[in-house]
């Protein structure tokens, strides 16, 4: 038998038997992924983001929501579906940062790796990891644009907020909106106790177009010459868009919000939002499910951004009327990075 051939055959029966033998070794990857609802363009984001994510490493990916913003209990029930399947990670997005605590608890107990994606828990620790946006700094750069835009016009401003709950997403951009906007706040892990004078006061919107809305006219009964507007998120921000606009004072008010989708972006753009805060949720999911199949693959977890808690996935100021010392980029280049 000729030797080269006999050569060829040891090797090809080699990576032959390697082929088969592969799988073997190949580890099983499966995850949830929990928002807080699946109707929010913010949301269906994430999810892509993660479904993309998922398909491209082969880890099995179940995906829940809550049924509207604040929907604790079914995010509840969510995990322990998840820790009943047995799965190896659970990326959440929790409506509730305090009252979710207990069920992560006990999916961490069971071994599975739990990642708080957008919105931190209380305490953030309650996670293995967290991927999310600075919403502390979101707040504060949409803060900092609306003051030197509002220049020498004493402000009367109107909160649209997230819950009564008080998530901390919804904290942190809030304490961050004030803190840019030069607003002493009391205590930081809670909205409400404020005493500045230019505060009409505050509303809670479910970050929706339709909360927004009834929000923006609650506070309008309580102070007519409201100029300036803080929005959680850009829903809530077209919704109190059309309650201004239905008594003629569209004008009057700048609005400002937070999220970066492209609606958000186009409404920047038209000059109904006049700032936004953009941040970037797939990256966060995709980010979430390759830190799952890491840890699955070599147990180790995910490391956090340099002075923070959490690993920072970015934010942008989106808006066309940009104001000095304040970092922004204009609509044009929003509209690249935006997502919905």
């Amino acid at each position: 038998m000729n030797k080269t051939w006999i050569k060829s055959l040891v090797c090809c029966s080699a990576t032959g038997a390697a082929l088969v033998a592969s799988p073997a070794f190949a580890k099983d990857v499966s995850a949830c992924l929990i928002t807080k609802t699946d109707t929010n363009p913010y949301f269906v984001t994430m999810k892509k983001g993660a479904e993309q994510s998922a398909k491209k490493l082969g880890v099995k990916l179940k995906t829940y929501a809550g049924k509207y913003d604040g929907d604790n209990q079914t995010q509840v029930d969510d995990i322990e579906t998840c820790i009943a399947d047995g799965v190896n990670g659970i990326l959440i997005t929790a409506s509730d940062t305090k009252a979710i605590v207990p069920a992560v608890q006990k999916a961490r107990k069971a071994g599975i790796l739990v990642i708080a994606l957008d919105t931190t828990l209380q305490p953030t620790s309650a996670a293995d990891a967290t991927f999310a946006t600075d919403n502390f700094q979101a707040g504060k750069l949409i803060g900092e644009w609306a003051k030197k835009r509002l220049g020498d016009k004493k402000a009367h401003i109107a909160f649209l907020d997230l819950a009564v709950s008080q998530p901390s997403v919804g904290v942190q951009r809030d304490q961050g909106f004030m803190t840019g906007f030069g607003i002493d706040i009391k205590d930081k892990n809670k909205w409400g106790d404020e005493n500045d004078p230019r505060i009409v006061g505050h509303d809670v919107t479910g970050g929706a177009e339709d909360g927004g809305r009834t929000a923006m006219e609650n506070l309008l009964q309580k102070d007519p010459s409201t100029n300036l507007v803080y929005a959680i998120n850009e829903p809530a921000a077209a919704g109190a868009y059309q309650a201004l606009k239905a008594v003629g004072m569209q004008d009057q008010a700048t609005i400002v919000a937070i999220d970066g989708g492209c609606p958000g972006v186009k409404n920047v753009q038209e000059g109904i939002i006049g700032a936004t805060s953009q941040q970037y949720p797939l990256l966060m999911a995709s980010k979430g499910i390759q830190a799952i199949k890491t840890y699955v693959d070599t147990g180790k977890k995910p490391q956090n951004s340099p002075g923070l808690d959490f690993f920072n996935t970015g934010v942008n100021l989106v808006t066309d009327h940009p104001v000095k010392g304040v970092k922004s980029i204009d609509t044009k280049e929003g509209l690249k990075r935006c997502w919905g």
